[in-house]
């Protein structure tokens, strides 16, 4: 799902109050709708929490961060969900009822619910699953998750403009159901259709409207347990129960978003009894929060690291890049957040299969002298220039590129300009021109080091870095097909190796730890490792 931005920035609560273009009493909301509807919302009516930025879009064959699929998992469906009150997060039927696997785990038929509605009462029809796949591997979409379904048969070969759709292995079956080929065997391959970016599309909305437009509020049609009635840009979101959701009507009838910059000023306003729930609380007031009844906080399955552009100068040499990955002292940098998180040398978060305490590179400030030296810079070289580091803004980003900067001067001699945006220009930023140095997380998708480990291969548009390996990508691949649990493992140590100690595109900092405010009026409010918000069961009183 999805790249992670914790967004923090300047504003009073005065100031954000005079923004926001609802009325909020301590009775309820007043607030207008895309369809003209002049709504009077009891408290006991609505959910109020923060999503702390304006989603880049809401588009889910494009959307990849956690802005954008907080609102649309509780909008949307696809064919398959997790069981949010199962610790290990198991998949369940959602659009479809049931699925099975045969030759090998190879191919897998999936059986459709007949009896579902979008929100304009247009039946739900299988082809619509096949209409949002072939979107999201059309070259055009330009989606950066049309890797996703690279394992179906041809799907790669399709988005390279190779063969045409008709050899992807995906196609209806007359008794209601979905047969999916893949590649080869992939035992987990019911997981990825969890994810935002596989779900059904309604074609003729989107060629009607347009693709920059059938995502706005009176334009949109969903599945989801909600229904998207008001999205003032910048401001607020307002979710509104779906009352054909085939789950059942959700308990709480609405869900407010607010767009709070400043975690700071979002607890404020959880304080005076305006937010419900506040997710991310920053490290400086984490002992006062901790006390609190309303406190909880859960290890995530979220990776928070350091990209570096690898064809851009300095961090084009490879010894420059071992360098810095060698002079941060992680422990440090967890011991200043300190928020239980897990400092880290590999690649996938503590907690999952395929984590590995003992690959990468470790702090050594000896190595990262030699390393430099033998690009050509610090003692007895020239100075290395000076490297801007990027984040989006946040205050804990902020603590630990401070930190950054102070270890990079203070070991290597190196000087360290910080640079923040705010979450959706820096999104943009990082696609288009990644800097040398910049920071970004990655929050699971599924369940599965194959989440992580994709991630960095050659064809990832996920990929920011500019780095590939063709060894990297054929280990991952291989991985992906491997049912032997031990041989797996071992192919993921290996691919650790080539990227983490060989190329060195990245510098992974620290496993992540969520931390939350949950209003004593709310009850079965979302917390688990994958921070997948999905209020359908919530009630408040």
């Amino acid at each position: 799902m999805r790249i992670s931005g914790w967004i923090v920035g300047l504003l009073v609560v005065a100031g954000l109050l005079a923004s926001v273009s609802c009325t909020s009493r301590s009775s309820g909301i007043e607030i207008k709708t895309a369809d003209g509807r002049e709504l009077k919302i009891k408290a006991e009516e609505v959910l109020r929490i923060n999503i702390t930025s304006e989603p880049p879009t809401l588009d889910w064959n494009k959307a990849t961060d956690t802005t954008s699929s907080h609102v649309i998992d509780n909008i949307m469906e696809g064919l398959v969900q997790y069981n949010l009150a199962d610790k290990e997060l198991a998949p369940i039927p959602a659009l479809a009822t049931e699925w099975k696997a045969s030759e090998k785990a190879r191919v897998w038929t999936f059986k459709l619910r007949n009896d579902v509605k979008w929100t304009d009462g247009v039946a739900f029809q299988g082809q619509q699953v096949i209409d949002g796949w072939r979107r999201l591997l059309s070259k055009e979409t330009a989606s950066e998750y049309a890797y996703f379904l690279f394992a179906v048969k041809n799907a790669k070969a399709f988005n390279e403009g190779k063969v045409p759709w008709e050899q992807v292995g995906v196609k209806l079956e007359g008794d209601g159901g979905l047969r999916v080929e893949l590649e080869k065997p992939m035992g987990y391959f019911p997981n990825l259709l969890t994810h935002t970016s596989t779900f059904p599309i309604r074609k003729d909305l989107i060629e009607k409207y347009g693709d920059s437009k059938w995502t706005e509020a009176g334009n949109m049609v969903t599945l989801g347990a909600y229904k998207l009635a008001v999205w003032q840009h910048d401001k607020e979101i307002l979710l509104e129960a779906n009352e054909s959701y085939f789950g059942g009507v959700p308990p709480t009838k609405y869900v407010h978003a607010q767009m709070i910059v400043e975690q700071a000023t979002a607890i404020n306003l959880f304080d005076a009894g305006k937010l419900d729930a506040v997710d991310g609380i920053p490290s400086t007031e984490l002992k006062t929060q901790r006390a609190r009844k309303q406190y909880r906080s859960i290890g995530v399955l979220q990776l928070y690291y350091y990209g570096m552009n690898v064809k851009k100068a300095p961090t084009d040499n490879v010894h420059v890049r071992r360098a810095l990955a060698q002079a941060i002292d992680r422990q440090k940098l967890v011991k200043l957040l300190d928020g239980g998180e897990i400092p880290m040398t590999g690649w996938v978060p503590s907690g999952m299969f395929g984590y590995f305490a003992d690959v990468g590179l470790e702090f050594n400030l000896e190595k990262a002298k030699a390393d430099l030296a033998k690009a050509g810079y610090g003692e007895g070289g020239k100075p290395l220039p000076k490297i801007e580091l990027h984040f989006n803004t946040n205050e804990n980003h902020q603590r630990i590129a401070e930190a950054v900067q102070a270890q990079l001067k203070e070991n290597l001699g190196i000087n360290v300009e910080l640079k923040n945006e705010e979450w959706k220009t820096y999104l943009a930023k990082v696609k288009t021109d990644p800097p040398s140095l910049f920071r970004f997380g990655w929050l699971a998708d599924y369940p599965d080091p194959d989440n992580f480990m994709n991630l960095m291969t050659s064809y990832s548009e996920n990929n920011r870095t500019r780095w590939g390996d063709p060894r990297y990508d054929r280990l991952i691949e291989q991985a992906a097909g491997e049912t032997d649990r031990d041989k797996r493992r071992e192919i993921y140590r290996q691919a650790n190796q080539i990227m983490l100690t060989e190329g060195v595109p990245v510098i992974p900092v620290l496993t992540s730890v969520a931390h939350l405010l949950v209003a004593d009026r709310v009850e079965g409010f979302p917390v688990n490792a994958m921070r997948k918000f999905q209020y359908k069961a919530v009630r408040v009183k």
